[in-house]
């Protein structure tokens, strides 16, 4: 798991929270009724923290300080975005949406690259799920080359309904899927999403049958799958070149 600030003790979280830092993760003693954990995790509620509530041994096994007082959080590197305020970065460029949602991506050097591919192919937003997905950690950051500080990132609780609540924004979704036809026969020059799965499973399925189209990119070679960063660039660039030869 990529390195991430990890601050312990009720004080501790409770100024990491009001000076307005972002924490990526919460971890809470299970079962815990005292005042001040009670209001840090009403607080990060608030926001997209992650929060996971554990046994004592576990919140041992994470404390550094050995004084962790039932509650250990993560700081995240980077704040998140909205889905609102990506639609709102291509409404201000007046291009139609071109978004990517990654499902289940953890390792933080795909999900790196990925920001780093979107940023270059022009996409105004990365959207990624809150659970079972690496979040904006630092190692995310040094992965992406700096492209973090330009490209939007939002991290949605289901992201089966951000696809449902996108398409009534007259957004389209092509499913990263080998089983597909090949992504070169796809019209993908209007708003669209691109769906990328995680490095092992894929796309989900409840996930894949939200999409509207499903897309392949030609394999020649002797393995059956490509690498989720790689996979992901391939199709942005199938992207851009429809957009800039359509006729």
């Amino acid at each position: 798991m990529d390195k991430q600030q990890q601050i312990e003790g009720r004080h501790a979280v409770a100024e990491a929270l009001r000076a307005g830092h972002p924490l990526d993760r919460l971890f809470v003693l299970d079962g815990c009724k005292d005042g001040p954990v009670t209001s840090i995790v009403k607080k990060a509620k608030r926001g997209d923290t992650v929060i996971r509530f554990v046994s004592r041994e576990r919140l041992d096994q994470l404390s550094e300080t050995g004084n962790h007082q039932g509650v250990i959080a993560y700081m995240g590197a980077y704040a998140y975005a909205t889905v609102e305020e990506i639609l709102q970065k291509a409404g201000e460029k007046e291009e139609p949406p071109f978004l990517f949602l990654l499902d289940g991506i953890e390792d933080p050097h795909n999900l790196g690259a990925i920001i780093r591919t979107a940023n270059q192919a022009g996409a105004h937003g990365v959207i990624i799920p809150k659970h079972r997905a690496v979040g904006l950690t630092a190692g995310v950051a040094r992965a992406s080359a700096g492209a973090i500080n330009y490209m939007p990132v939002a991290r949605v609780t289901n992201l089966a309904r951000t696809i449902e609540d996108l398409k009534k924004e007259g957004i389209w979704f092509v499913c990263a899927d080998m089983q597909g036809p090949v992504m070169y026969g796809q019209d993908l020059t209007g708003p669209v999403g691109l769906v990328i799965g995680g490095e092992g499973d894929g796309v989900a399925r409840l996930i894949r049958e939200k999409c509207d189209l499903t897309a392949s990119i030609p394999m020649r070679g002797d393995i059956d799958s490509l690498n989720a960063s790689v996979a992901a660039g391939i199709l942005a660039y199938e992207v851009v070149r429809q957009r800039m030869y359509k006729k």
